[in-house]
């Protein structure tokens, strides 16, 4: 067993502890990474052999988040055993793999998978950042080929005041927290982004990009370190290659078969995807002929060849000559229609298409306690808006199983939610629970930004008060030879080939939500700030485009949403809305269908698409919960007789007494010689004494009658 060793960093006013040799020695790397007492156990494994072949280098990175880690038993009644990992585990495995991946060869071949543990959560410490600090040790000391070490932290601003390196978990939710920005790079370059924000002008996210990548430089440096002090030395991967001098002729055959004029021909991406079929099919024969014995297993690297070769070309074409595959100019957006209203039972619905990606984003509004709860690890929490996001295999002319949403289409949903979040109205003024789904029809890039301008389209139909639209950008950036373009709007085969996608979301004032991931080693601050100035302009040019076909949020709801009535009662009366067992709101629900949620506050939340029965129930929990005050005139219902008079209840659970004195205007004998069980009879209210007890008169209440002419008879 190797020694134990451990090195520790100062980091935002904490220590970054990383320690090796005494656990998980059989992998090829493994470190434990604590921060205040958050503790991460990473490994990194590469097979000895080659995987089974997918086209693409075989890298799996999992984030495991362990319930014993934050001292919590999960909170299923039947299944306590941690299953499939949470969307916020999904999330954070993904802010791992983003990080590591483009650092990797794309022509290995060789499995490597790397495992993200959490051991220990304090409740204050990210383990996020952990894990992808962790991950980048276990691979620096591993053996396993990688251009690394990265680092990785958090920035906040709370109040607007200076930026905070590593916020608190407690800091990080801070209503007055206008930024949580995660940041991660080597020591020269950026290399992934996840942000969200209050309205963060670009210029003051640039400023916080650029002060978190010192300390970005600082972790990657001493993660360095640790790998010249103890890492091994890196082994031999297997990598996808062809017969010696194959790459250069088959290279050669595709820019004389015309790749670089299929690349660049502006017609629709299915025609294009027909055209580069029809490449495909002349390269095979092009390999059958010239390497005949060989040829049946160079399919995968000659199409790794092709697009290569397709890289280069993309960037020649853009660096030299400012042209894009479909003939756009470098900040100039794909042509943009919008739609509201498409669908005639829904709450609201928004169609957004922009090139040939379309998203319909349907808003779905319902009652507070609609709520989704939110389980994990971490938090334990109530979610009243969530967005979902679907890209079915239709939407790029494909076919293939429907198996739920992957990492993918979950970090997507998650990225346009944390867009609108900032401008959502609040609870007390709108204490709807809202479900957005976005539906991708169509994809020739960007459709996670597309469902964003949809989610907005969708919830100014839907008449919720957002205070302010969102539109959404994808940018890219072209790289070589020491210069570089930035590219709006970027469609496929720019994602693909291009070195970056940002994806930058927010309002006409600022930044809302953020995404960057890249292809290349990585992009410098100043390089992020000026993709931040031409995302600004493309993003107002959407908005104005958006603003066209819906200026504001309606201002009447669709009537088949629900509508919310809300009332507010003495909390010491919540009692007796729900009754004992909860007998007395299950009864009002039942005979009137709405729905209630109530706050401990005292807050009544009625929902239905019913007005009559809504009214009836809001009148039922009043009845139940209003006390009642001297002069007020009720016909009450005898429940009990005493000797000494009758007991009538003049509202749900509230009585009163009818002294015998009080039943009539004449001597009364007997109590039962005027009034039965069950009677009903007008009753004023005489007095409500020092104890609460209530004093009635039926009496007063003939005199009354007479006085005011009504009439009124005794029983």
């Amino acid at each position: 067993m190797r020694e134990a060793k451990s090195w520790s960093l100062q980091l935002g006013g904490r220590e970054l502890r990383i320690s090796t040799g005494l656990l998980a020695e059989q992998a090829n790397g493994a470190v434990t990474v604590s921060y205040g007492e958050t503790v991460v156990l990473a490994t990194a494994v590469m097979s000895k052999g080659a995987g089974q072949s997918r086209g693409y280098f075989p890298l799996m990175v999992d984030y495991e988040e362990r319930y014993y880690a934050a001292g919590k038993i999960k909170g299923s009644r039947f299944i306590k055993r941690e299953g499939r990992p949470s969307d916020a585990a999904v999330l954070s495995g993904r802010a791992v793999d983003r990080t590591v991946r483009p650092l990797f060869n794309g022509r290995m071949r060789s499995e490597v998978q790397v495992i993200a543990t959490t051991l220990s959560f304090d409740g204050e410490n990210d383990t996020d950042l952990v894990a992808i600090i962790a991950a980048s040790a276990a691979l620096a000391i591993s053996d396993i080929p990688w251009n690394g070490p990265v680092g990785a932290v958090r920035v906040g601003r709370i109040n607007g005041n200076g930026f905070i390196l590593n916020p608190s978990t407690e800091e990080r939710e801070s209503a007055d927290n206008a930024l949580d920005l995660m940041v991660s790079g080597t020591r020269d370059k950026v290399n992934m982004i996840e942000a969200g924000a209050n309205e963060i002008p670009e210029a003051e996210m640039a400023d916080a990009i650029r002060f978190a990548f010192e300390s970005v430089q600082k972790i990657a440096s001493f993660i360095d370190t640790i790998r010249q002090e103890i890492g091994k030395p890196k082994s031999e991967a297997i990598m996808l290659s062809g017969p010696e001098g194959f790459d250069e002729n088959l290279k050669t055959f595709l820019r004389e078969t015309g790749l670089a004029e299929t690349l660049f021909l502006q017609v629709k991406k299915e025609e294009k995807d027909a055209a580069f079929a029809e490449i495909s099919k002349k390269m095979k024969s092009f390999i059958a002929e010239k390497y005949p014995v060989e040829a049946a297993g160079l399919g995968e690297i000659s199409a790794l060849v092709m697009d290569e070769l397709s890289d280069e070309i993309l960037h020649e074409k853009i660096l030299k000559e400012n042209l894009r595959p479909d003939g756009r100019k470098l900040d100039e957006v794909r042509p943009i229609t919008s739609h509201v209203g498409v669908l005639p039972r829904t709450h609201g619905t928004g169609l957004f298409t922009r090139g040939e990606t379309q998203a319909l984003t349907v808003t779905t509004l319902g009652a507070p306690g609609d709520q989704m709860i939110v389980d994990t690890m971490e938090v334990d929490m109530k979610k009243r808006y969530m967005h979902f996001y679907n890209f079915p295999p239709y939407s790029v002319g494909e076919v293939r199983p429907m198996r739920g949403p992957g990492r993918r289409e979950i970090g997507h949903g998650a990225l346009a939610e944390k867009a609108l979040l900032p401008v959502l109205p609040s609870y007390e003024d709108f204490p709807y629970t809202m479900l957005l789904v976005s539906e991708v029809l169509s994809s020739n890039g960007s459709s996670s930004m597309a469902s964003t301008c949809g989610s907005t389209l969708s919830l100014m139909d839907a008449g919720v008060p957002i205070r302010k639209p969102v539109a959404g950008i994808a940018m890219g950036i072209i790289e070589g030879d020491g210069e570089y373009r930035v590219l709006s709007d970027i469609q496929g085969l720019e994602d693909h080939f291009g070195d970056m996608d940002f994806k930058v979301a927010g309002t006409a004032d600022g930044i809302t939500a953020m995404q960057m991931d890249v292809k290349n080693d990585g992009l410098s601050p100043d390089t992020l700030a000026e993709a931040l100035k031409q995302a600004r302009e493309s993003r107002l040019f959407i908005l104005g485009k958006m603003l066209e076909t819906i200026a504001e949020p309606r201002k009447v709801m669709s009537p088949y949403a629900p509508r919310i009535i809300t009332i507010h009662i003495n909390p010491e009366k919540i009692r007796d809305v729900i009754g004992p067992g909860g007998k007395m709101i299950n009864r009002i629900i039942d005979e009137t269908g709405v729905s209630i949620d109530i706050e401990d506050d005292g807050s009544v939340f009625i929902t239905s698409t019913d007005e009559t029965s809504a009214k009836q129930a809001v009148d039922w929990i009043n009845n139940l919960t209003r006390e009642v005050k001297a002069g007020e005139l009720f016909q009450g219902r005898i429940t009990r007789l005493m000797t000494f008079g009758a007991f009538a209840e003049v509202l749900p659970n509230q009585e009163g007494l009818i002294h015998i004195s009080e039943l009539a205007d004449y001597r009364v004998e007997k109590v039962e010689d005027v009034v039965k069980v069950g009677d009903i009879i007008p009753v004023i209210v005489k007095e409500i004494d020092s104890q609460g007890r209530i004093n009635l008169s039926h009496k007063a209440a003939l005199h009354q009658a007479k006085t005011d002419g009504d009439s009124v008879s005794a029983v």
